[in-house]
């Protein structure tokens, strides 16, 4: 469902429609012409729609790629590098 923002068409306005509010809507659903706490006259606003790109796989060959290193637990304390720089094992044993 789309966001639609709505603002003040009047000088006529509380404090909730006083700036701009947004209201989620299904997209056949017709526009508010009115404020829902204080009725006065409001207009829908033209926004950036929000478009999300996705995200790359975090795999072991991206992360290498990237310059990042990646450990996985072996035991309680021990560490094994996985891809990427660093040193192979990192321990907290003495």
């Amino acid at each position: 469902m789309p966001t639609y923002v709505y603002e003040p068409s009047s000088d006529e306005c509380c404090r909730y429609c006083l700036n701009t509010f947004e209201r989620r809507q299904r997209v056949s659903a017709p526009r508010l012409e009115t404020c829902p706490e204080c009725g006065s006259p409001v207009r829908r606003v033209i926004t950036a729609p929000g478009l999300a790109r996705p995200a790359p796989a975090i795999d072991e060959k991206n992360i290498g790629d990237k310059g990042f290193t990646q450990y996985r637990k072996v035991e309680k304390g021990v560490y094994e590098k996985t891809v990427g720089k660093g040193p192979k094992v990192i321990t907290d044993k003495d």
